[in-house]
C-alpha cells in the first residue's frame, strides 16, 4: 500500500486486489447497462471498467490520496469470459511535489486475467498528501 507521498517510490508495484467475473454478474450488468452486447463476447469494456474502478477503491480506501485528478490512457485489449479471476495491479511511473504538504503522484493501473495477459489499463495522477513534519 502507499504511504504519504515522500514514502512513494516510482517504481513500485502495488497489488490493487483480484475479483470474479461470476456468469451472473455478466448476464446482470448487461441486461442493466449493455441491453444489445452478446455475452458470448466476454465481459463488455464498461463492465471491465467498473471492475478496476471497484478494485483500486476498495484498495485506495487507507492511502493517503486526497483526490483523483485525472484517469487517462485507457486501453482495452480484450473482453474477459465470464468465469474468469481478474487481478489489478498499480505501478508507479512518477511523481511531482505540489507545496509542502502534498504531490502528485502518477500511475499505470492494470486489470490481468489468471493467464497474465492485460485485459485494461490506464494511467492514473492522484493527490498524496505529504507526512507532517514535528516542529
Amino acid at each position: 500500500m502507499p504511504g504519504y507521498f515522500q514514502e512513494i517510490e516510482i517504481g513500485r508495484v502495488v497489488s490493487l486486489g483480484a475479483s470474479g467475473l461470476t456468469p451472473k454478474a455478466v448476464e446482470a450488468f448487461c441486461e442493466a447497462f449493455a441491453p444489445r452486447w452478446d455475452v458470448s463476447r466476454g465481459a463488455p469494456d464498461a463492465m471491465t471498467y467498473a471492475i478496476w474502478s471497484k478494485l483500486d477503491m476498495e484498495a485506495s480506501a487507507g492511502w493517503p490520496q486526497t483526490k483523483r485528478l485525472a484517469v487517462d490512457a485507457l486501453r482495452w485489449a480484450r473482453n474477459p469470459p465470464a468465469g474468469e479471476l481478474l487481478r489489478g495491479r498499480m505501478t508507479v511511473m512518477g511523481k511531482d511535489p505540489v507545496g509542502e504538504d502534498k504531490g502528485i503522484v502518477i500511475a499505470q493501473h492494470d486489470l490481468l486475467d489468471e493467464a497474465g495477459r492485460l485485459v485494461f489499463s490506464c494511467l492514473t495522477r492522484s493527490v498524496f498528501a505529504c507526512v507532517k513534519e514535528d516542529t
